[in-house]
């Protein structure tokens, strides 16, 4: 196993490509510039396996990581690789605790490295279709003058301070905007590039209506395709974003070693980055 760089980000873009999933090079990019990518070079060549920590809190100890993009080549399958880079990952991360959300096909094996279900989060895509009375909560476009404010309460809902991810969201997405009320903000989520729609995340807002107001005017801001990962507690947005055509995708559990529950308030977070950050 060694330690990825940027320069290996079209080597992981391929493996992506090569198990079926999307190249996805934006997202590359941004996990192994923000964490610690990791990888098994194959003989052959290219990528054997490779995966991705995002560490969240004080860099010299860390209050939570995220172990997100675990892939074997597809000629590399069954031969216990996966296994073996999950187990060193782990193993180096020592008393960190660590979550990650697996999909059906990778989750017995993250259950018999001692990794709980927790949660679920449900992957919803398509158009959206305004219909009935729009949210009645302001937004408007982040600023730098708010970054200070957003941070601060990504790290109140969140549980831990993750500004070596939150500082980069400017550059990464393509809109940004926060819900205000009375002056005060209140929410605030992105809207990135990945190739042919718009993922929303993070989405971190006060309450549902809030949601709905973010996520409404990142819609009308984009002729692209909506995708995001909802937490399935927050069954009233669900329901809302299905109304307005986003189609269920599927389905990851959320998973958590070495604690019990995620920090934060789950109650304000409704949509990861991405859910290979956590």
């Amino acid at each position: 196993m060694r330690r990825l760089t940027l320069r290996d980000h079209s080597a992981c873009a391929d493996l992506s490509e090569n198990r079926g999933w999307p190249r996805e090079e934006h997202k590359w990019r941004l996990l192994l510039a923000a964490g610690t990518g990791y990888g098994i070079d194959d003989p052959d060549g290219g990528l054997a396996a490779a995966c991705v920590v995002t560490a969240y809190g004080p860099h010299d100890r860390p209050d939570l990581a995220a172990i997100g993009m675990v892939l074997v080549a597809e000629q590399r399958a069954r031969q216990g690789i996966g296994r073996r880079l999950m187990r060193q990952v782990v193993a180096e991360l020592g008393t960190t605790p660590v979550t990650l959300h697996a999909t059906p096909y990778g989750l017995s094996l993250y259950e018999e490295l001692g990794f709980k279900v927790i949660g679920r989060a449900e992957m919803v895509r398509g158009h959206f279709s305004p219909r009935g009375p729009e949210p009645e909560v302001a937004t408007r476009p982040a600023t730098a003058e708010d970054l200070a404010v957003i941070l601060r309460l990504d790290e109140e809902v969140f549980g831990t301070d993750r500004t070596h991810i939150i500082t980069r969201l400017p550059a990464f997405s393509d809109q940004l905007r926060v819900a205000e009320e009375d002056g005060r903000i209140i929410g605030y989520a992105a809207a990135w590039p990945n190739l042919d729609n718009h993922v929303v995340g993070p989405l971190i807002a006060r309450d549902t209506e809030t949601a709905k107001a973010l996520i409404a005017s990142l819609a009308s801001r984009t002729a692209l395709p909506l995708r995001t990962d909802i937490d399935v507690r927050h069954e009233e947005l669900l329901a809302w974003l299905k109304e307005r055509g986003l189609d269920p995708v599927s389905f990851n559990a959320v998973m958590t070693y070495g604690i019990g529950e995620l920090p934060g308030d789950w109650t304000r977070r409704f949509a990861p980055l991405t859910v290979a950050a956590g």
